[in-house]
């Protein structure tokens, strides 16, 4: 992989310059979704700002309950920039939780915010897999296939770039050609429930995992449970929408 840029005698962290180039990116692709869902630029921000945090400390603390040990013998990991060290679903948890704390004091529509968010989680999430390639986290499974990539003293499943297609993909199916949803936070459940889904696949060939229950992986059951609520979500709206309009259902 590679970590890091030399120019001369600088150094440049890669992995942490792909996530401040995704955040870049997905904001102003976000921007330009603002006035379909009835959302200022100045509302974008302080939602993005306010899941952000609650993203980061979401995701570390997730981390440091899946792998204690680790914190344990390197206390200042705790407070470390490298974005390995976080729980992706669990960050997306954590900030949806502080958007909606500001959405309600904002007074704005939960869905819409939602909706608003979504362009920018779609690149920021590949951002994240461009991170991951360059630092080398979330590595693979011990593999022999030919596009198996040496890693960590072992041939690999290149699963960095398993997930950067996943999230590439995810954004073109989303945003590739102009939508119309039925009801506000579709888009946002269904790049949810995407990338749920491509977590239960993807996981199955990672090789730093952390399991529970006998063998499961945790982020399996995060992702299990995220699609559940998704399907949940869409099936009680769905028929809600159709108690007040029959003529739509």
């Amino acid at each position: 992989m590679f970590p890091t840029l030399q120019f001369g005698p600088l150094a440049f962290p890669i992995p942490q310059l792909s996530l401040l180039v995704a955040i870049w990116l997905g904001l102003s692709f976000a921007e330009k979704y603002t006035n379909q869902n009835n959302i200022s630029i100045e509302v974008l921000y302080g939602l993005f700002f306010s899941g952000l945090i609650s993203a980061l400390l979401g995701a570390r603390l997730a981390y440091v309950i899946q792998y204690p040990n680790a914190f344990i013998q390197s206390p200042a990991s705790l407070v470390s920039l490298n974005p390995g060290l976080l729980d992706p679903l669990s960050g997306l948890a954590f900030g949806l939780i502080g958007m909606l704390v500001y959405g309600q004091r904002a007074r704005i529509p939960f869905w819409n915010a939602l909706d608003a968010l979504t362009p920018f989680l779609a690149v920021f999430f590949i951002g994240l897999g461009f991170s991951r390639t360059a630092s080398g986290e979330a590595f693979g499974a011990v593999s022999n296939l030919p596009w198996s990539v040496t890693l960590w003293g072992a041939s690999r499943h290149p699963t960095q770039i398993y997930e950067l297609f996943a999230a590439t993909l995810i954004l073109a199916l989303l945003f590739g050609k102009p939508k119309s949803y039925p009801l506000p936070g579709t888009l946002f459940l269904a790049f949810a429930g995407m990338s749920a889904t491509a977590r239960l696949f993807l996981e199955a060939f990672r090789g730093d995992s952390s399991t529970t229950l006998g063998g499961l992986r945790v982020a399996q059951l995060y992702a299990w449970i995220i699609l559940a609520l998704v399907l949940l979500v869409l099936e009680f709206r769905n028929h809600m929408n159709f108690i007040k309009d029959p003529q739509n259902g």
